[in-house]
């Protein structure tokens, strides 16, 4: 799965470095050989491998060294829950952090003074399949009709990993923010079982998106409609 998300093919990987005791085997350093086709990279014990590259990085963000540049990413994407439940994505996985991301909206029903903000990590397209991470509510904006008030939602991550997720009601610049760590009790078993699932249940999570879109949009229009035929009627009674 990291090959192909690097987008690399096999024969433009220069060599393969073995990690854990197990690799000592003859067979197990055969295969992988055989399978890339590439150098075996064994000089180093296996067993300490992990630790170096821990110490290295630690002495590049203490700014020690310059001539190595290894860049974390975010294991998997983050996003908020839409209407439907559907799972919109701000930070996709295997971003570059640290990363920030916003995107603008907007109210669903008219008079609308508050938007709640459920945060998700995942790779399902619908958000009852990822892990909740945080919820707030933005309260205080304007009522007016839905559609016309913007919000304005950022996600912004530093280098520890760390997730803050902000809410802004432009018109007012009422905001209110919250801040969560998306890996804290996430073992790496768990990470893999996600990414697996979404590849799993991909067609799946297609046919469920398109039928949430259909039934969201033929909501919208119906409300629309309503409100259409009781402007009609409103006129119809100023007139007599």
């Amino acid at each position: 799965m990291a090959i192909k998300d690097s987008g690399l093919a096999l024969n433009e990987i220069n060599g393969v470095v073995m990690v854990g005791g197990s690799t000592r085997v003859p067979l197990v350093k055969q295969k992988v050989k055989e399978y890339f086709q590439s150098e075996i990279l064994d000089k180093v014990n296996p067993d300490e491998v992990v630790a170096l590259g821990a110490a290295i990085q630690a002495d590049i963000l203490a700014g020690n060294n310059k001539d190595i540049l290894l860049l974390d990413v975010t294991p998997l994407s983050l996003g908020l829950e839409t209407m439907g439940g559907l799972m919109d994505v701000l930070i996709p996985r295997n971003n570059k952090i640290p990363y920030r991301a916003a995107r603008q909206y907007t109210t669903q029903k008219d008079g609308q003074s508050g938007i709640i903000i459920s945060i998700y990590q995942g790779e399902r397209d619908l958000v009852k399949d990822n892990r909740k991470l945080a919820q707030f509510t933005l309260s205080g904006i304007p009522q007016m009709p839905a559609g016309l008030p913007k919000v304005e939602i950022q996600f912004m991550i530093n280098a520890d990993g760390i997730l803050q997720v902000k809410a802004t009601e432009l018109r007012t610049g009422i905001a209110q923010e919250v801040e969560v760590k998306p890996q804290y009790g996430l073992t790496d078993e768990e990470v893999e079982k996600m990414l697996l699932d979404s590849i799993t249940h991909a067609k799946e999570d297609i046919q469920n998106r398109a039928l949430v879109e259909a039934l969201t949009e033929s909501e919208n229009t119906l409300q629309l409609t309503e409100n259409f035929i009781q402007k009609i009627k409103n006129i119809s009674m100023n007139l007599k």
